[in-house]
């Protein structure tokens, strides 16, 4: 057996970051962004108004107060997406929506508040000024945000909401971007039954695909669902093959030592096998290696095969642990780890046999401090203890045990509200 950091070592060697594509920007989310981005314009283009009020000359309310309000002509009114052309002069003031072009010849605008527009009852002929503002007041000015010509975002940044938005506000429709990874998934065993159908004595419901496609589609991944595959050889290869284009291939099922255990046997003969079997548990039948595949032009190539266990537990750790990473490199990602944080334990855990154990734990956050329950009885194939969990409590290979009130690493799987 090899130990979590070989393991994680060796799969993260045998993947690359993968080429380019342009999409549509609203389809980058998430994505990790493969060239500078400069703007060609000035944003705002113009200097504008930052609230609804009165372009004016800020000299002309000089002294004005409620008591002694300054009355100036109204002679335009401007909205945004508009250009008023007449020209702010002394005495005078034009109405202004936000947004739209400040006047030529306003230093400032005055906010509808600070005005007696609502005594005015729509007669908007004049207006009284009831507060002195100064120079540039409630003006954004051209180019605050973005100059033309300035780089607005670097390669290498993930797109998030904000980034979208930047792009958009450029006028761009499309940008460059490091493709998603598609990720075959097949699962194997005489056992399963896929969901929606009849279940006979002696089968399970396939959950192994569905929750490794939604990891695979929640990091970023393209899920690509091959179905089940009979637990011989034949039917392993048949499946595979339908798969061999992909980025990466994950099975579930087949890597343990029983008579029908044939994924490892398959990886070896139609690939290669880096390691099989990792010091932990849940999770310690786990096989990696590539498989004899092709691109999408038909190029020949090797193609990563995660061989992942079977019981549903240990197919979500495991994939936790080594192909979330796998997928964010391939992704361009730079930080490939989940969070961790110190807790205090709230159970005692035995480690029996000398392998490093994530048991699933609830956190919590009291007094400034993380606290870790754990789930409930920690078997490989007791789902509900993934399902109810938010963060896998870390028991060293060389800890014999842990007792409530020790102090323990905990890799966060999520962040509720209340952390």
């Amino acid at each position: 057996m090899i130990s979590v950091e070989e393991a994680l070592e060796k799969v993260l060697s045998y993947v690359e970051v993968l080429e380019a594509e342009e999409k549509p920007i609203l389809d980058c989310l998430g994505q990790v962004l493969v060239e500078d981005v400069y703007s060609d314009i000035s944003i705002p283009p113009l200097d504008n108004a930052a609230m609804d009020g009165y372009a004016v000359r800020a000299e002309d309310t000089r002294g004005a107060s409620p008591q002694s309000p300054r009355t100036l002509r109204v002679i335009d009114t401007v909205a945004a997406g508009s250009i008023s052309q007449k020209e702010v002069t002394p005495g005078t003031a034009i109405r202004i929506m936000t947004g739209a072009p400040v006047p030529k010849g306003a230093g400032c605008v005055v906010q509808f508040e600070h005005t007696d527009e609502a005594q005015r009852r729509g007669a908007f002929a004049k207006i009284g000024i009831l507060h002195q503002a100064e120079p540039g007041l409630n003006i954004r000015r051209a180019g605050e945000d973005v100059a033309s010509g300035a780089r607005v975002l670097s390669r290498g940044i993930t797109v998030r909401p904000a980034e979208v938005g930047m792009l958009a506000s450029l006028g761009r429709a499309a940008a460059r971007v490091i493709r998603r990874p598609e990720v075959a998934i097949l699962a194997t065993g005489n056992e399963l039954v896929d969901v929606g159908r009849p279940l006979s004595p002696g089968k399970i419901y396939n959950s192994n695909t569905y929750s490794v496609a939604s990891l695979v589609r929640r990091y970023g991944g393209i899920p690509r669902v091959l179905g089940i595959a009979l637990d011989s050889e034949s039917s392993l290869v048949d499946s595979l093959r339908r798969g061999l284009d992909a980025d990466m291939l994950i099975t579930t099922g087949g890597v343990s030592a029983g008579d029908y255990d044939v994924v490892k046997d398959v990886l070896a003969k139609e690939g290669q096998i880096a390691f099989w079997t990792v010091r932990m548990k849940p999770g310690k039948p786990l096989a990696f290696g590539t498989i004899k595949g092709a691109d999408k032009a038909g190029r020949p190539r090797n193609i990563p095969h995660l061989g992942l266990p079977g019981n549903p537990v240990s197919a979500m750790v495991t994939f936790e642990l080594f192909a979330r990473p796998a997928i964010l490199k391939m992704l361009g990602k730079k930080n490939l780890t989940k969070p961790t944080i110190e807790a205090v334990i709230q159970d005692s855990v035995t480690n029996t046999d000398g392998r490093r154990i994530y048991t699933r734990a609830v956190v919590e956050k009291r007094d400034g401090r993380y606290f870790a329950r754990l789930t409930g009885p920690q078997g490989s194939g007791i789902l509900t203890s993934m399902s109810l969990a938010d963060g896998l409590v870390i028991i060293p290979e060389d800890r014999a045990s842990v007792e409530p009130g020790e102090i323990v690493k905990v890799i966060m799987l999520d962040w509720s509200e209340e952390l």
